[in-house]
């Protein structure tokens, strides 16, 4: 039986040489958008692993932002007076962190090298149970942090009273031979940061990591009358308005004579007078090592790591004076004279310097 279909010609055979050209360059597109998603693809997927590869699988304890605030609060003040050069600081002073038990002070000192050396310059003693980080070999840098940790002990806080001098001044604005309390003394606050080991209940150690003065003495001020006598003394009210006026001034500028109110006052005291200073070097010098370590040999100040009476930076600088500067207070007050006298040219000089500035 005849079919009666149409017979089906091959498609391809049905396609003109003009559709042919247009097929292959729509091919051709698709082959390039196929491929470029390929490169895209793998474009992305490196670099996805080029940032997971780099990713910070840990952190130095040196750039933690406890660190940084310390920096920025204690360490950037120890580095302004270093820079600045004050208390016998120098380019080759530097200083380190320590943690004792959480509790944080500075350590200045010369050409560091290894923890053993900030501990020993520090004068750090070390416990044979305590654990130190780093090891005591490790080298160091202003951004270490030294960590002990002292088992059985813990951080107790105490403070001592500053006992305040009787500074006596002249004036001719009282009749002489007369006496006025022209400001009432007051003690001043040091604080004391301990760390204290005890055992049954008592203690067996207390070490000072650092004593710094909270609250200086305020001296008491006498003024003594060199003026005339009330009844020589019968003036204008003008003239003698100008003349309380003029011996205010005085007064004022009048460093007087300072009573030593310890025997290593008195002991500075009888120094200075025996070596051509005056009554008003000695008052300079109350004033000033009140405020900065309140006579406390072995003071240590935990944010700037500066040492003893005349608060050194560091305090080996004494050394210089003596090799008992850790403990000597007559070594320390020489080399405070000495200090400021090159510096200054004399102790007033830095006493003036310090009440500008609040340093020294």
């Amino acid at each position: 039986m005849a079919s009666h279909r149409k017979e089906k010609a091959f498609i391809l055979k049905r396609i003109t040489r003009r559709q042919w050209i247009r097929l292959g360059a729509g091919a051709a597109a698709a082959a390039l958008l196929i491929t470029g998603g390929f490169v895209s693809r793998d474009f992305y997927t490196s670099n996805t692993n080029r940032t997971n590869t780099s990713s910070i699988t840990s952190y130095s304890a040196t750039k933690s932002d406890e660190v940084n605030q310390f920096q920025a609060a204690s360490r950037g003040d120890a580095r302004a007076d270093i820079k600045a050069g004050l208390r016998g600081a120098d380019a080759n002073t530097s200083y380190v962190k320590v943690v004792i038990n959480g509790n944080s002070r500075v350590v200045l000192g010369e050409n560091f090298t290894d923890v053993k050396s900030v501990l020993d310059q520090g004068n750090i003693t070390l416990e044979p149970d305590d654990a130190v980080s780093p090891s005591l070999t490790t080298k160091v840098n202003e951004s270490t942090v030294i960590t002990i940790d002292r088992a059985g002990s813990s951080i107790e806080t105490a403070e001592k009273a500053i006992a305040f001098n009787t500074v006596e001044k002249k004036t001719d604005a009282l009749p002489a031979g007369t006496k006025k309390v022209q400001e009432e003394g007051e003690k001043g606050i040091m604080q004391m940061t301990n760390l204290v080991t005890k055992a049954g209940g008592k203690v067996t150690s207390s070490n000072t990591l650092s004593a710094w003065v909270k609250k200086a003495p305020k001296s008491k001020v006498i003024l003594i009358g060199t003026g005339s006598t009330q009844s020589d003394s019968s003036s204008s009210s003008s003239s003698s308005s100008s003349s309380s006026s003029s011996s205010s001034s005085t007064g004022s500028s009048n460093l007087g004579t300072t009573v030593p109110a310890s025997d290593m006052q008195k002991w500075a005291h009888d120094y200075l007078l025996a070596n051509g200073y005056s009554e008003a070097d000695f008052s300079a010098t109350v004033y000033i090592i009140n405020h900065e370590s309140g006579w406390d040999p072995t003071a240590t100040n935990p944010s700037s790591g500066a040492y003893g009476l005349p608060q050194a930076l560091p305090g080996s600088k004494m050394s210089s004076a003596g090799a008992d500067w850790q403990t000597n207070y007559q070594t320390q007050l020489k080399w405070f004279l000495s200090y400021c006298n090159e510096r200054y040219g004399s102790v007033q000089g830095a006493y003036n310097y310090w009440l500008a500035n609040h340093n020294y």
